[in-house]
């Protein structure tokens, strides 16, 4: 396993929350942030140098240090695809960063440039692929799949047995029942529930709660 000091690709939320796990839950060092130099603004980001990745390959090369792609869900997760893609194809390897604090009891490998936050439930034979995203508080049941380039929100239920296709999203407070297959690109919205197999590209979302037509002050019971 590589100890490789790492290179953030990312100058967004994510990116500088990421960094702050690494640097309290893991043995790796952060060095700095890299975007593409069209959308540098300022030399600096969050208090580590931000760097043109078009110079990446001088002043930080493959040999030297690791990346993590770490960006949103933009483009139903294809512009992470895409950096990813394109720094492995220069040669750089990636972090993975599994919270000490999540509850893993799979023993499949999870996938290069993957980020588990804190309490996560993974039960066994869950397989995580490469450059997925699976934020705080989530249930993965057992036998799961998740493939590449998905983010998975917090607190979801995905229940045993399920397939979730590459690049696809799952809300906050999702829940998918067991034995269900998602094809790529599906987005589940916050709190859906889903109850059958979902081709390529299904979005789904749950009904939203209407307002009360009284305001909080005129209830009587709170």
């Amino acid at each position: 396993m590589s100890d490789k000091p790492v290179v953030i690709f990312g100058a967004g939320a994510f990116a500088q929350v990421a960094a702050v796990y690494l640097r309290k839950d893991s043995p790796r060092e952060v060095l700095a942030y890299t975007v593409d130099g069209r959308y540098l603004n300022g030399d600096t980001f969050a208090g580590l140098p931000l760097l043109a990745f078009e110079e990446l390959l001088q002043t930080h090369p493959p040999d030297r240090v690791d990346l993590l792609v770490a960006t949103g869900f933009r483009g139903v997760n294809q512009v992470r695809r895409e950096l990813y893609e394109r720094c492995k194809q220069l040669g750089y390897g990636f972090v993975t960063y599994v919270s000490s604090n999540a509850f893993v009891m799979t023993d499949e490998p999870i996938g290069e440039s993957t980020f588990v936050f804190e309490a996560n439930v993974v039960q066994p034979f869950v397989r995580i692929g490469n450059d997925v995203v699976v934020w705080s508080g989530n249930h993965i049941g057992h036998h799961s799949q998740i493939a590449d380039h998905c983010f998975i929100a917090s607190h979801a239920v995905i229940s045993g047995h399920v397939t979730i296709g590459e690049r696809s999203f799952i809300g906050v407070n999702a829940t998918l029942r067991d034995g269900i297959a998602l094809g790529p690109g599906c987005i589940v919205g916050a709190g859906a529930v889903v109850l059958a197999d979902q081709e390529e590209g299904t979005v789904l979302r749950a009904t939203e709660a209407a307002p009360h037509a009284k305001k909080s002050w005129e209830l009587r019971h709170f």
